[in-house]
């Protein structure tokens, strides 16, 4: 018989104690882990959203056809969480009257209003606060607000789509089909090869491409390929999506998540039309009030017709527009809504205008070109512009300086317009923008928004006698507003913390919205009224 003294036998029972104290210890940490894994592995898979059956993608709704859905106001849509918490809706099948009021339906009941937009197939919602820190996203219901929808109604909520991954556009020429994408080049100057890329067309409702094609070019996030064999192309009432496939890399087996639907090239034969001389293009966000002043002054020196690029504007663009319209301005608007994506847009503008103008002036609202020879001039002409345009058929692109403007003592925006306001600028020229020969531009499309890349045989020249007034700086309240996103794709939004010397930022300010010390005053250098005067002798006011 064995025995142990009195003080191992006290040395036996702590260890026993600590391993029992540890044992809870160890299946709490290894619970945590678990439960980590799994919530990544949800997450990683919730916001990378490869799909590969495209009718996952592409519809959130139950067949309007089926007698099963007892709502008839549940619309076939896609859905796309844009930056600030706001969701884009896509409806592919129009069918909402436009006199009802709508509203985004969550999974868990709560309800947001939808508003419209000025594309007819299309509203923003915004995501419920409570929803935000809840992974994964899932995709509203577009019902009709004064229609009351049971939830037992409500069986399909898929995940939304993201806004920083997906195809949202393609446009079809003679030769291609030209698709914008976001994800896949993000890195200025650093594209992915052609070779690494395909094209995929599906039908609506089907769960395999029924054609592919080989990408030709990929510049930025516009991508070119072969159109499908028009004679593959089913018998359907169904709308035919395209998407983008990556090789060699981690994305290779599913196809990005895509909203862009393709046309087929018209088989008719397009009839032929003198080109417009000048047009011009620009992308808006919230510029309605200061659309008429840069449409009439434009008009008068020579452009024949805007093309607007509507970055979600909710300031009623619709109406400025339809009243320069009834006042006989030639100008266009397309829903373009998606974020940090102004190289894209001027890429679109470029390709699908080819054949309508000859020339594109690529410039903002609060851009106005100009040149100091027309002071004399008693009333504007319609020449004026293109006195600016080379004699030699080799130059593809001619560059105007800039001289940017400053709030000029002003606290709120000039009731006069910002011509007859903002009449102090800085001393020296600030960079360039740009008169565009299409027909010149590379097959490419790439561009810094300042100008385009040209084919090879054209020539860039540089109008030295003429400027831009860029009213850049203007009162806070209104250039405050540039603090909600920057509209390049490749340059950091304001309040990013990284590149504080950078030249696309304001000098002395920093990353947060807060009004400078004397900020009515700043960058005020030389007083400058000469196209104040100049307009209030054109347009006697």
């Amino acid at each position: 018989m064995s025995f142990s003294p009195p003080s191992q036998e006290k040395e036996k029972k702590e260890r026993k104690m600590k391993k029992r104290s540890k044992a809870p210890l160890m299946a709490t940490l290894l619970s945590f882990f678990l439960l980590t894994f799994v919530f990544q592995f949800h997450h990683k898979l919730a916001t990378r959203i490869h799909f590969s059956d495209p009718s996952l993608r592409l519809f959130t709704q139950p067949n309007l056809n089926s007698k099963s859905n007892p709502n008839p106001l549940l619309q076939h849509t896609a859905s796309v969480l844009l930056q600030d918490w706001q969701i884009l809706v896509f409806q592919f099948y129009p069918s909402l009257e436009a006199s009802r009021r709508f509203s985004c339906l969550f999974r868990d009941n709560s309800v947001t209003p939808a508003r419209a937009t000025s594309s007819n197939d299309a509203f923003v919602c915004p995501l419920p606060r409570r929803l935000r820190l809840r992974r994964p996203f899932y995709s509203p219901l577009l019902v009709a607000s004064d229609n009351p929808v049971r939830k037992h109604y409500l069986n399909v909520f898929p995940l939304m789509l993201r806004w920083n991954w997906i195809v949202y556009e393609s446009l079809s020429t003679a030769n291609d089909v030209i698709v914008f994408a976001k994800g896949v080049n993000t890195k200025q100057g650093s594209n992915r090869p052609a070779s690494d890329l395909t094209c995929l067309f599906y039908l609506s409702d089907s769960r395999a491409p029924f054609y592919t094609t080989a990408a030709t070019s990929s510049s930025q996030e516009v991508f070119r390929c072969h159109h499908p064999d028009l004679n593959a192309l089913p018998e359907s009432t169904n709308q035919i999506f395209v998407s983008l496939r990556i090789s060699n890399s981690d994305y290779s087996s599913d196809p990005l998540p895509s909203v862009a639907i393709y046309s087929p090239p018209s088989s008719a034969q397009a009839v032929v039309q003198q080109k417009m001389k000048i047009c011009a293009c620009t992308m808006v966000y919230n510029s309605a009030k200061f659309l008429p002043e840069w449409v009439r002054y434009h008009t008068a020196i020579g452009v024949e017709k805007f093309f607007l690029y509507d970055n979600g504007s909710d300031d009623r663009l619709n109406l400025t527009v339809n009243r320069l319209q009834s006042n006989r301005f030639a100008i266009s608007t397309r829903f373009w809504p998606w974020p940090k994506s102004q190289e894209a847009a001027f890429s679109h503008c470029a390709a699908i205008n080819r054949d309508r103008c000859e020339w594109m002036a690529f410039i903002d609202v609060d851009e106005f070109v100009y040149s100091p020879s027309w002071s004399n001039s008693t009333r504007p002409n319609r020449s004026m512009l293109g006195s600016f345009l080379p004699d030699q058929p080799r130059v593809g692109q001619v560059s105007i300086g800039c001289y940017d403007f400053s709030p000029s003592g002003q606290t709120s925006h000039p009731k006069n317009g910002v011509v007859k306001g903002y009449t102090c600028r800085r001393h020296a020229e600030e960079r360039h923008k740009s008169l565009v020969r299409l027909d010149a531009v590379d097959r490419s499309l790439v561009n810094s928004i300042h100008h385009f890349g040209l084919r090879d045989g054209y020539e860039w020249g540089k109008v030295g006698w003429a400027r831009i007034n860029h009213y850049k700086y203007q009162a806070w309240d209104e250039f405050k507003v540039k603090f909600r996103r920057r509209a390049s794709a490749f340059v950091p939004d304001w309040m990013d913390k990284v590149n504080p010397a950078s030249r696309d930022r304001t000098p002395g300010l920093g990353f947060e919205p807060v009004q400078p010390a004397g900020w009515a005053w700043k960058f005020c250098e030389t007083n400058d009224t000469r196209l104040r005067d100049l307009t209030s002798k054109w347009f006697h006011r």
